[in-house]
């Protein structure tokens, strides 16, 4: 049997620690490929994510109505109102009417729903001063007046639409009356009241819940209340003997 020299024991060494060189070599390779494949993994959902958080604004969801031609069946959608045409008297008087009746009105089972939907017909300075009527700090809120259990009922008497001098109607005055009603039913205060208000169209909410309420973006810009004074009729008799008086 022959045994290796020298030089080939030296050689078959040095062979070994080249192999062993060149694995360490390739797992470090590999290691290195696999953490930017993982880097590149994580660019890239991170861009994902960044590009949807951009993008969420953009989403919006846009009812309409399709309609149906009973006699033809032609099938068409219905325009969505977007704010610019001017709206007819007819319109306004009815916004005007359930504006009045929903936000004069007060009833501890139906307060939240209806200070929410008033909120949907008010401008943003309007809506201000909705809030600080109703915060419970404010000793003159609704909240704080009707705490004993009573509430009040609003009838709309009549809607009058005036026309400023530029040509532009914007005004309209609702006569109203309201009904105090106590707790124990028994006692009814009824006050009449005259409301002058400015109002205004603009673009309907894209917040479906508010668009329910107020779909075709009527807005209330002013709304000034105050008390109806009444003249009561003098009686026939009293002024005839007023008249034969020396």
């Amino acid at each position: 049997m022959n045994r290796p020299t020298g030089i080939a024991t030296a050689e078959y060494f040095a062979e070994a620690a080249r192999w062993d060189t060149d694995r360490v070599a390739t797992v470090e390779h590999s290691r290195r490929i696999a953490w930017r494949v993982a880097a590149a993994g994580w660019v890239c959902a991170l861009s994902c994510g960044c590009a949807l958080a951009l993008l969420m604004p953009l989403k919006r969801v846009d009812p309409f109505v399709i309609r149906v031609d009973n006699s033809t069946g032609v099938v068409d959608v219905v325009p969505v109102f977007v704010g610019a045409a001017s709206m007819d008297e007819t319109v306004s008087r009815y916004f005007l009417s359930h504006y009045v009746t929903v936000c004069e009105r007060f009833n501890h089972f139906t307060a939240e729903s209806d200070y929410q939907e008033c909120g949907a017909f008010h401008t943003a300075q309007r809506n201000q001063a909705w809030y600080e009527l109703w915060k419970t700090s404010n000793p003159k809120s609704p909240l704080n007046l009707h705490r004993d259990g009573s509430r009040i009922r609003a009838e709309v008497q009549s809607v009058s639409f005036f026309k400023r001098g530029s040509g532009v109607a914007d005004l309209a005055q609702v006569r109203y009356v309201k009904t105090d009603l106590q707790s124990d039913t028994t006692h009814a205060q009824v006050t009449r009241w005259i409301a002058t208000i400015q109002y205004a169209y603009a673009a309907p909410s894209n917040d479906l819940k508010l668009r329910r309420w107020n779909p075709l973006g009527f807005k209330i810009v002013e709304f000034n209340a105050e008390p109806e004074v009444t003249v009561e009729p003098t009686p026939a008799g009293a002024a005839s003997s007023m008249e034969r008086r020396p």
